[in-house]
């Protein structure tokens, strides 16, 4: 693929000049891309789930390809079978009839262009969202608005904690992740701030638990997505794997995760 690049730059007490650079950037193959997240709300049955197949797409390309005609299924350990069926060539597959199960062994089977991925995980619980504080002169400036979500720790287990907080004001979630290995047994919280945030906002808040496989993942994901990373001297961001695999190809591995998770929600009014 090739891509017009146009550099500019002055010279200091001369003149500008701008060149247009002809670049040869090379085209992978495109990989299975894997997005399957089953959540299991506190409260609800937890039978409606969906898992999204996608296909890795080149840098400056602006749509994602859908995976489409692939045969998806999720197996428990006690003979259940979950089929997911894809709707309107979207990529998105869904099942009505799914069992949740906490601490539950689930594997995950794809067929895609006639090679297989596979990956098994374990439905991981959470505990409930306790309280939200609100800090109203927070940040750099002192008057930026900071949520705190606390929780409270089970004492003597090693827990992992996923966090997401949506709000209509960034384009994508804040997430971040925590582990219990400093905090076992204590009060602790998940914590968000957004520039713009003001009075009236709506934030939901979601606590997912997590293993702890799912964790190393996404903090990796999330330092390499993060704004203090990829300075000058850093190590560059390597291709993170997640726990799918290709047992037909292993060399034509896929990117994404299978995750299953118990979810508390709460959606909190900024004061």
């Amino acid at each position: 693929m090739k891509k017009l690049l146009h550099i500019s730059f002055c010279l200091i007490l001369f003149s500008s000049c701008k060149n247009v650079i002809d670049v040869d950037l090379n085209d992978a193959e495109p990989k299975l891309v894997i997005e399957a997240s089953i959540n299991y709300f506190k409260n609800t049955s937890g039978n409606e789930q969906s898992i999204k197949l996608s296909l890795s797409a080149p840098f400056f390309e602006d749509t994602i390809p859908p995976a489409n005609d692939a045969t998806v299924q999720i197996s428990d350990t006690v003979g259940n079978t979950f089929n997911f069926i894809e709707e309107d060539n979207s990529g998105i597959y869904y099942n009505n009839s799914f069992i949740p199960v906490i601490d539950a062994e689930y594997t995950l089977a794809i067929i895609y262009n006639g090679e297989t991925y596979t990956a098994t995980e374990t439905l991981t619980s959470v505990v409930p969202i306790d309280y939200v504080e609100q800090n109203n002169e927070g940040g750099f400036s002192g008057e930026d608005i900071e949520l705190k979500a606390f929780y409270t720790d089970p004492e003597g287990i090693d827990n992992y904690y996923f966090f997401e907080f949506i709000s209509d004001i960034p384009v994508v979630p804040t997430l971040s992740v925590y582990d219990d290995t400093f905090t076992d047994g204590n009060e602790i919280f998940g914590f968000y701030t957004e520039e713009d945030l003001e009075s009236g906002d709506i934030v939901t808040i979601r606590n997912y638990g997590i293993s702890s496989q799912f964790y190393d993942f996404m903090f990796i994901l999330l330092q390499q997505g993060g704004d203090s990373g990829g300075g000058p001297f850093e190590t560059q961001p390597a291709t993170i794997r997640g726990n799918c695999i290709n047992t037909t190809n292993p060399d034509n591995f896929p990117y994404g995760y299978f995750r299953l998770s118990e979810v508390d929600e709460l959606i909190y009014t900024v004061e």
